[in-house]
């Protein structure tokens, strides 16, 4: 294939990050990444094994002289988040990632990049590939929907693991190593819905250009919720106005703080003249005026840190549309301007460090159900469960069913880390600073594997990727490049 991205050392890394890019590889289709990395495999001899939930994990002897030394585990996963600027024509399911180069920066056009976990797969495949490393001998692991709930991290038999240190690779801040992170689930709560065909004036309201972001490492940006910001706006129109809910759907991933939502109500008629909140009158060109109104009040409010964000307006008279009965639509506008989002407890003593959060990551009106995804994390096992129960009361509150699932554990701090103390060294010879050792609210895989192997020395580290999970995901060539250089030299130290 034809190559964009050189001048970088080495280029086999880069060349496996552009050609893992052409390869659809979104959550819950990764048969085609699997493959590849068995055939990267057999194609130079290494043991691979691959299992049903396409897992793939790839052995390598140790270099000449360090055949005996303990095993090493490199970890990342294979699947990436797929979202997509409004208006941008792709399919994740069958193209791959369009790549550009920008002064040193590597992008999608209008796409996530999957630099998250992207990055790890090129990193092992570049080190299986050069001869020229010293190392002892390697595990890697590649898992599948990481992005949905560690689920190919949970499913492999961990058995098959014979290393007792384990070097993660979906860190995200060059200079900064990860040592704990945030046991997270998903939460789904949902109320079937029996619609009535209306006539009338469709007011449809359209929330665009938040910045959004991961629900995790962006939740303490204090960043807007898309799907919050419009409840907010429905509440009132619904209250003021006498509108019936049509549609209302925002987000696309639990686990991505929602950009965008749109939302529409039917009037029956122009000006229905029924009194609504006192003396207010209700009906369409009220509901437009309105909206425009709490449009530009969110402008004033949020533009300082949310400098993209629009809200549109469209009315469309002589509508037919399949409305929300009217107690079924309170019911799921007022669960979502009442549920709990964002930070939601901090340690004050580490710097307010997040240590609970919750994310409103997915909202849909559907034909026939109502639903409302939550993504909760927390690195507190009982403030965990605490956030479950007041969920759980919401929904119940409201008439929703609650299910629960991708639930995953926290990853504990370890006092004492020779793989903690190998990188804080490299990296002070290397750069003359010091590594920055940090805890994050992100759930990471570690916890897996550590929960489940007895002795597992563990450590997250990574090039600088920003913006993850959001079509403006960016990679800094130059750090990928440092990067590489300081995992070898771990690799020899070992």
């Amino acid at each position: 294939m034809d190559y964009i991205i050189k001048g970088y050392k080495p280029e086999k890394l880069f060349h496996y990050f552009e050609e893992i890019s052409a390869i659809p590889r979104g959550s819950g289709n990764e048969k085609g990444i699997s493959d590849y990395l068995v055939k990267f495999a057999s194609e130079r001899n290494l043991e691979v094994y691959q299992d049903e939930a396409l897992n793939v994990i790839i052995r390598e002897p140790g270099s000449r002289g360090m055949e005996d030394h303990p095993a090493v585990m490199l970890q990342g996963h294979m699947d990436m988040v797929c979202e997509k600027l409004s208006g941008v024509e792709h399919d994740f399911e069958n193209e791959g990632i369009n790549l550009e180069v920008r002064d040193g920066i590597l992008r999608a056009k209008g796409t996530t990049l999957g630099a998250d976990n992207g990055a790890a797969v090129a990193l092992m495949l570049a080190v299986l590939d050069d001869d020229s490393l010293v190392h002892p001998p390697l595990e890697c692991v590649f898992t599948t929907e990481e992005e949905v709930g560690l689920n190919g991290a949970k499913a492999l038999d961990k058995s098959m693991i014979r290393a007792r240190t384990m070097i993660n690779l979906d860190s995200e801040e060059e200079g900064i190593a990860t040592v704990s992170c945030a046991g997270g689930l998903r939460i789904d709560c949902t109320r079937p819905v029996r619609r009535e065909q209306a006539e009338g004036t469709l007011v449809t309201v359209t929330i665009e250009g938040l910045l959004g972001g991961h629900s995790g490492s962006d939740i303490d940006k204090e960043r807007q919720n898309a799907n919050q910001l419009m409840a907010r706006l429905v509440y009132q129109l619904m209250k003021q106005t006498g509108g019936k809910l049509v549609s209302f759907s925002g987000g696309n991933k639990d686990n991505a703080i929602p950009r965008e939502c749109q939302a529409s109500l039917i009037y029956e008629n122009e000006a229905d003249n029924g009194d609504h909140d006192g003396s207010q009158a209700g009906g369409a060109a009220e509901a437009e005026e309105l909206a425009r109104r709490m449009a530009g009040t969110f402008a004033e409010e949020i533009t300082p840190f949310e400098p993209g964000f629009t809200c549109r307006i469209d009315v469309e008279k002589d509508a037919t549309a399949s409305a929300v009965p009217a107690a079924d639509g309170e019911a799921f506008v007022h669960m979502i301007y009442l549920a709990p989002n964002g930070i939601q407890r901090r340690n004050v003593k580490m710097d307010g460090f997040v240590v609970t959060s919750t994310n409103l990551g997915v909202t849909r009106a559907d034909e026939g159900e109502l639903r409302i995804v939550f993504s909760p994390r927390s690195s507190v096992a009982s403030l965990q469960e605490e956030m479950k129960e007041r969920l759980g009361l919401l929904a119940e509150t409201f008439g929703f069913a609650i299910s629960y699932r991708g639930e995953y554990p926290g990853w504990a701090y370890r006092e004492e880390s020779k793989i903690r103390q190998i990188f804080q060294d490299s990296y002070r010879e290397m750069t003359g600073e010091e590594l920055k050792i940090e805890a994050i609210h992100a759930g990471l895989e570690c916890g897996l594997f550590c929960d489940a192997i007895p002795g597992m020395d563990a450590i997250a580290v990574g090039p600088s990727i920003y913006d993850c999970h959001t079509p403006d995901e960016h990679l800094h060539l130059d750090s990928f490049e440092r990067f590489y250089r300081l995992l070898a030299d771990v690799l020899g130290r070992l």
